[in-house]
C-alpha cells in the first residue's frame, strides 16, 4: 500500500566559493555540515581547485557513506581570460611584486564574470534549493533570480568587520579627523571603538576597487540573505546590530573550523602540509603547556626580506619557543631573509616551517600558549576555537576590525603595533623590539592568566555553540526549515 503523503524534500544547497585557499576552507566545512545535516550538498569550482576539494571530500564520504556532498566543475579559460595559464586560484599573485598582484588580482576579480552563464544553466539544470555565493561574486545574485534559484552571500568574516564597515560607510568619520593616523571611534558601533583612517578598508568608490566593492554591497542588498561564520556568543552585540541595521536576514553557523573532530580532517584542512604531522606534534610534545608561541600571516600576507629578518631577530631574543610559519619561496640557494645561523642557533627552541602548516593541530595542542596572527577570519576563528591568546599584525582587508575585536572587545590578545592599512605589502616594517616584546607579553606578560582565561572561556563556548541546541546548531535549523519549505 502507497502513502498518501507527498515524498519528504531533501535540501540541496550549492556552494560557490571564491578561488582563495581562504574562501575555499571555509566553504568546504560548510558544505561538508550541511550535508552531515541530511542536506544534498554541491561545491561548484574549477579542475584545478577541485583537487584542493577532493581528498577531504572522499574522506568526509567514506566515513559518511549515506551523505551527499559533490563537487561541479566549471570552466576557467585562464589564457582566454588574460590571466597567466594555470591561474585559477588568486593565491598564486601573493609572491609577485607589488605592483603585479595588485593590477592581477583586479583582473581576476572581474574575470570571474566568466562563470555567469555557467551558473545559471547548471542552475536551471539542477534546480537546487538556494545558492550560497562567495561576495566577490556580485554577478551571482542576478544569474540566480534568473533561474529562480534564491543566492545568499558568504562573505568569509564576522559580524563585527561588517558592521564597522557599514558605520564607517555611513558615517564617513574619518573625513572629520585632521590627519590619517588621527584616531576616532566608529559612530552607532556598540563598544566605543576606535580606530585611524590608515586602518580602514578604502572608501575611494572612483578606484577600480572601490567600483567592485559597490557591485558587491549591490548585489547584497538584492540577495536573499547572508551566512556567516561566526557564532552568537563571540560578538552578540554585533549579530544584533547586524540583524537590525545591515542586512534583512543572517545566519551565524560557526566556527565552521570546529565541525572538523578527527585526525585527518584537521592534517587535511587546505593544502597539504610542508611538515609531517606527527613529526611537528612530537615536536610540541617535547614543550611544556602553554610555553611556545605559534606565528603565521595565512594564505595571501607575503612580507619582504625586511621584515622576515626582523621577525626572526625578534623570535630569537625573547628567548621563547616558537613555531614560525614562512611562505616566503627560495630563489636561490641562500635564504635571504633568515639570519645567519639563526635556525642552527635556536634549533632546541624553534621550529621553521616554509609552505603550509597543520594549524588546526599546532593552535590546539596544549604546548601553543600563544598564536601571532594576520587577524584574518579563518585563523582569528581558530585561535578563538582552540583558547589560544594572540597577538594581533593585521594587513589588508578588513584585519584592523578583526584585531579591535581581540584587542578592544574580547580582550584575549595584544597587539605587535601594526598601524597601517596597507595596499602594497612592506611599506613600513615593525622592528624586531616590537616582535620581541609583544611575543613576550602574550606568553608571561602580567595579564597573562587573565587573557589566558578569558580565551578558554570563549573556546568552550565555540564548542557549545556547535552542539544540539547551541545557538549556531539551532540557527542552521532554522535555515534548513526556511529554504525545505
Amino acid at each position: 500500500m502507497t502513502s498518501s503523503n507527498p515524498p519528504h524534500h531533501k535540501l540541496h544547497v550549492v556552494f560557490f566559493p571564491f578561488m582563495a585557499y581562504g574562501h575555499m576552507i571555509p566553504t568546504l566545512d560548510m558544505a561538508k555540515l550541511f550535508s552531515s545535516r541530511g542536506v544534498k550538498s554541491t561545491i561548484i569550482t574549477t579542475p584545478l581547485n577541485s583537487k584542493t576539494f577532493q581528498k577531504p571530500i572522499d574522506l568526509f564520504k567514506n566515513l559518511n557513506p549515506s551523505l551527499e556532498i559533490d563537487i561541479q566543475i566549471f570552466d576557467f579559460p585562464c589564457v582566454q581570460l588574460g590571466l597567466p595559464e594555470g591561474c585559477e586560484n588568486v593565491d598564486v599573485f601573493s609572491l609577485t611584486n607589488d605592483y603585479d598582484r595588485l593590477h592581477m588580482t583586479l583582473k581576476f576579480f572581474y574575470s570571474t564574470r566568466f562563470f555567469e552563464d555557467q551558473l545559471q544553466n547548471f542552475l536551471e539544470t539542477a534546480r537546487p534549493d538556494c545558492l550560497i555565493a562567495d561576495m566577490f561574486f556580485p554577478w551571482a545574485t542576478e544569474a540566480a533570480e534568473k533561474s529562480r534559484v534564491p543566492r545568499l552571500v558568504f562573505h568569509g568574516t564576522g559580524y563585527f568587520s561588517m558592521c564597522a564597515g557599514f558605520c564607517i560607510k555611513v558615517h564617513k568619520p574619518q573625513n572629520r579627523v585632521a590627519s590619517s593616523s588621527e584616531p576616532f571611534v566608529i559612530p552607532d558601533l556598540p563598544g566605543d571603538i576606535v580606530i585611524t583612517q590608515e586602518q580602514i578598508i578604502d572608501g575611494d568608490n572612483e578606484s577600480e576597487i572601490g567600483k567592485f566593492m559597490i557591485e558587491v554591497r549591490e548585489s547584497e542588498v538584492k540577495s536573499s540573505g547572508v551566512v556567516v561564520n561566526s557564532f552568537y556568543e563571540l560578538e552578540p552585540d554585533y549579530a544584533d546590530f547586524y540583524k537590525r541595521f545591515v542586512a534583512k536576514k543572517a545566519w551565524h553557523i560557526g566556527p565552521l573550523s570546529v565541525y572538523n573532530r578527527r585526525f585527518e580532517e584537521k592534517a587535511e584542512r587546505g593544502k597539504k602540509s610542508s611538515i609531517d604531522e606527527v613529526e611537528c606534534l612530537k615536536w610540541l610534545d617535547s614543550k611544556k603547556q602553554d610555553s611556545v608561541i605559534y606565528m603565521s600571516f595565512g594564505s595571501v600576507a607575503s612580507f619582504k626580506n625586511e621584515q622576515l629578518i626582523e621577525i626572526a631577530l625578534g623570535l630569537e631574543a625573547s628567548g621563547v619557543n616558537f613555531i614560525w610559519v614562512v611562505r616566503k619561496t627560495n630563489t636561490g640557494e641562500k635564504e635571504e631573509w633568515l639570519p645567519e645561523g639563526m635556525e642552527e642557533r635556536t634549533k632546541e627552541k624553534g621550529l621553521i616551517i616554509r609552505g603550509w602548516a597543520p594549524q588546526m593541530l599546532i593552535l590546539e595542542h596544549q604546548a601553543t600558549g600563544g598564536f601571532v596572527t594576520h587577524c584574518g577570519w579563518n585563523s582569528l576563528l581558530e585561535g578563538v576555537a582552540a583558547g589560544v591568546p594572540m597577538v594581533t599584525w593585521p594587513i589588508g582587508a578588513e584585519q584592523f576590525y578583526n584585531e579591535k575585536l581581540v584587542t578592544q572587545v574580547l580582550r584575549t590578545g595584544v597587539s605587535v603595533g601594526a598601524t597601517k592599512h596597507v595596499k602594497v605589502m612592506g611599506d613600513f616594517i615593525i622592528s624586531r623590539e616590537k616582535v620581541e616584546k609583544a611575543v613576550r607579553e602574550v606568553l608571561v606578560g602580567e595579564e597573562v592568566e587573565e587573557r589566558r582565561e578569558r580565551a578558554r572561556k570563549l573556546a568552550e563556548m565555540a564548542r557549545a555553540a556547535v552542539e544540539e541546541g547551541g545557538s549556531s546548531f539551532n540557527d542552521l535549523n532554522s535555515f534548513i526549515q526556511e529554504f525545505s519549505s
